[in-house]
């Protein structure tokens, strides 16, 4: 019999800020849990610590750590504080609101309105106040630029040249992620692309900038895209993600369908959107309610709470 108890794996700051009481959001969760009757523990998030979980005979919840057995919960910051989701797996693509249709004419304008224009200047401040469509695609690469993850429809590299084939007009901007290590032979494919299509460059460019600049986004799934969304600006994603809602999506529709859907003008319910992703199917921690959606998200695990 499974015991009713949590067992939280947690990085060191993490783990010293949650037992401090000053993580709104975990002391938030721990709180749903011993009210509902459960006891809790708070550990390392070590290889080794995280494979006790398997042993122990009780529920464990890991910080963007993939649970280790079918009583595992992970948490996730849904891109930006405050807003989390508690999931049974890392794999954003597989999370609810991934699978959830989003319904624009079910929000209300006004109200996701005044949410998006509040968290766009929060978050990217004078960034979006200054919006230009300068005739370039921004691609910002992931890591892995040779290969074809599970998640993805093709690799980087065979995504930018479908960038340069289905709009030739544009230039295309690259930029490389910070803490991804680029190999000698992903140089090199990079460099015989620039030289092929003069139209592409690799630049270092803030995204702040890039994003207000550019006419579009492309990336397999990374996090720059949503965040182009409060600016305004469309995108196609060849990968899996859980944001592809108002996307051109390669994986769901195919390539032709997915710059189509970019390509047309018509600029879909950002605000809308927004709203719905963060307030409707998100978890906010910083609003009242948190609670109540904390619970709920527990339970659809199957969790006594």
């Amino acid at each position: 019999m499974v015991d009713k108890h949590v067992d939280f794996y947690l990085e060191p700051g993490l783990r010293s800020s949650t037992l401090a009481g000053q993580h709104n959001f975990i002391c938030k969760v721990i709180e749903v849990l011993e009210k509902g009757g459960f006891t809790t523990a708070i550990h390392g998030n070590s290889a080794a610590e995280r494979a006790e979980s398997r042993r122990r005979d009780s529920y464990a919840m890991f910080h963007m750590d993939q649970p280790l057995n079918d009583r595992g919960l992970t948490m996730r910051r849904v891109y930006h504080y405050p807003f989390w989701q508690i999931e049974p797996s890392t794999e954003r693509w597989d999370w609810r609101v991934a699978k959830a249709r989003f319904k624009t004419e079910k929000v209300e304008p006004a109200e996701a309105r005044k949410f998006y224009n509040f968290w766009r200047k929060r978050l990217f401040g004078e960034a979006v106040q200054d919006i230009c469509r300068d005739g370039f695609v921004y691609v910002p690469l992931q890591g892995r630029l040779l290969e074809r993850r599970s998640f993805q429809t093709c690799s980087p590299i065979e995504m930018l040249v479908a960038v340069l084939q289905r709009d030739p007009g544009r230039k295309v901007i690259a930029t490389l992620h910070p803490n991804e290590v680029i190999t000698p032979a992903e140089h090199a494919q990079l460099k015989t692309l620039t030289q092929r299509f003069p139209r592409l460059s690799v630049q270092k460019i803030p995204m702040e900038q890039a994003l207000a600049r550019c006419d579009y986004v492309v990336t397999q799934n990374s996090s720059v895209a949503f965040n182009g969304y409060f600016f305004g600006k469309p995108c196609v994603l060849f990968a899996r993600v859980d944001f592809h809602h108002i996307a051109g999506d390669v994986f769901r529709n195919g390539r032709d369908a997915a710059f189509d859907t970019v390509l047309s003008g018509d600029a879909p319910d950002y605000a809308g959107y927004i709203w719905w992703f963060w307030q409707e199917m998100s978890i906010n921690a910083g609003r009242d309610g948190a609670d109540r959606k904390i619970r709920q998200a527990i339970r659809r695990a199957g969790w006594p709470l």
